[in-house]
């Protein structure tokens, strides 16, 4: 019988499980949608329970496909959603308030307050990011000060904190354990990534208990093993971590040098720079990539935090079409553009840039201006969004980067890909299998029990669909960036 291996995979928009046999194919998979709630202006909210429930349908929907039980199970990965931030009652086990979600701005003026004290630079140091309320340390601290009880279930050591795969840890294990990865502990702004530690001067700043932080374990290795009351028998979840490392992972880039994007919600670019701790001078993330034994790997990352909710929002709020696969050709049904830019800062603006205060813009309207060229523009702004970030990599580690790995959802739209090859001037390669931030979690859980003996045994079970080759030249490209410079200089600190 095939060793089958259960990834979960919970995102900003939806849960998904997907098992995977060792030849790496997918054997089943199940998906539910996941809401988010935007209480005011530039807050994110999502609900606790529904990220369990949604994630616990799909396992139960993902193991009926595949007429398996949970004790059929070699190992569960995890990875998930990361900086959304989530405290509940030790005792209870039931969440105190919402998730605080990844994209939230609520933070934005404690920041501020961080900046002008000049502990941004401490943070900076010890983490390897920038002070922004994308992370999770601030939200941490919302919470302690706004959530009733909060602060009084701290005093008594009975909050926990958790990022999403903390909470579905606790929730798989029935309360069992409380423990985290350190690729999503390298994300909380509060965890010192070369001691691999929590930090204890950042924790004493942000008025943060370590008794509310879980266990930092590494990313593939047994950590607990799943309730039998839940699905019928007991497996181990055996690897973890955030989506994006997880990506990275599961598109085999094992060697210093090599990248991957991901085009889902956001826009997700890493690029692995092996045991070196590399820090960016031109706004990128310094952070971990994942830990297997004692051997940690660094990554540098950008954030681009609109790219595939972009589309939604032309599908949801203006209506433009009914269905994201459509975007393909309304694009191609244009020449261009027509000088149209889309700045979609709906949230604020990530890397390189880091302004809380930015807002989406169009600009470049004319009377002659449609929607297939507003739709073109916007798949644009998911290719720019991602071009800035991979000239930032390319600055920071003096290495020329020589491809470009891509997957998520937005992934599959051959204009979206092309126009990406074209700005980068350097071959874009798209998988067999798009879902390669589950695969990644799938990997790290296999390698741990024996399902997969090595990264060499892994790396040959990655496939490419298609590679996109430039087909403008650099000067053009050159001169695309320089516009689209121009746009988004538009959109900042606009709600200053």
């Amino acid at each position: 019988m095939s060793q089958i291996v259960m990834a979960l995979d919970q995102g900003t928009t939806s849960s998904r499980s997907i098992l995977f046999d060792e030849n790496g194919k997918i054997v089943a998979e199940a998906n539910a949608p996941l809401a988010c709630h935007y209480p005011q202006s530039g807050w994110v909210e999502q609900v606790p329970e529904e990220i369990w429930s949604s994630q616990r349908q799909t396992i139960e929907s993902a193991l009926a496909q595949a007429k398996l039980s949970m004790k059929d199970i070699a190992a569960v990965g995890i990875t998930n959603q990361r900086e959304s931030t989530i405290a509940w009652n030790r005792k209870t086990g039931e969440a105190i308030g919402p998730a605080i979600n990844w994209q939230c701005r609520r933070t934005a003026d404690f920041c501020e307050e961080l900046k002008a004290e000049g502990f941004d630079r401490v943070l900076r140091d010890r983490t390897g990011l920038v002070t922004d309320p994308y992370f999770s340390g601030t939200k941490i601290r919302w919470i302690l000060e706004n959530v009733p009880q909060a602060r009084k279930l701290a005093d008594q050591e009975n909050l926990c904190f958790g990022t999403v795969d903390s909470w579905l840890i606790w929730k798989l294990t029935g309360g069992q354990v409380h423990a985290t990865e350190i690729s999503n502990a390298s994300r909380t702004l509060i965890f010192n990534i070369d001691a691999c530690a929590w930090d204890n001067e950042i924790l004493t700043r942000f008025g943060i208990p370590t008794e509310m932080l879980p266990e930092v374990k590494p990313s593939s290795g047994i950590i607990a093993l799943v309730d039998p009351e839940l699905f019928g028998g007991e497996a181990p979840i055996a690897g973890v971590a955030g989506d994006q490392q997880a990506a990275l992972f599961g598109q085999a880039c094992f060697q210093p040098g090599m990248a991957k994007n991901t085009y889902g919600t956001g826009c997700f670019m890493i690029s692995n720079t092996g045991p070196e701790l590399v820090f960016s001078k031109h706004g990128l993330l310094t952070t971990i990539a994942w830990q297997i034994g004692d051997d940690v790997t660094y990554a540098l990352e950008g954030s681009v935090f609109i790219a595939g909710a972009l589309v939604q929002w032309l599908r949801d709020g203006l209506e433009l079409f009914a269905d994201a696969s459509e975007t393909q050709a309304m694009a191609e049904s244009v020449s261009d553009s027509g000088g149209v830019f889309v700045v979609p800062a709906f949230v604020g603006l990530g890397a390189p840039h880091w302004d809380p205060y930015a807002r989406g813009t169009i600009v470049g309207l004319t009377r002659d201006t449609n929607r297939n060229h507003i739709v073109r523009a916007s798949l644009e702004a998911i290719a720019y969004q991602s071009a800035e970030v991979l000239r930032s990599i390319a600055s920071d580690t003096r290495e020329e980067v020589k491809e470009l790995r891509i997957d998520g959802g937005a992934a599959a739209n051959d204009f979206l890909c092309q126009f990406q090859a074209d700005l980068l001037g350097l071959n874009v390669t798209r998988p067999q299998i798009l879902e390669t931030t589950a695969m990644g979690a799938a990997f790290l859980a296999g390698l741990a029990v024996g399902v997969w003996q090595d990264q060499a045994q892994i790396r040959n079970l990655w496939q490419e669909e298609k590679i996109f080759t430039p087909q403008i030249s650099k000067g053009n490209a050159a001169s695309l960036m320089e516009d689209w410079s121009r746009a988004i200089e538009r959109s900042k600190s606009w709600i200053v």
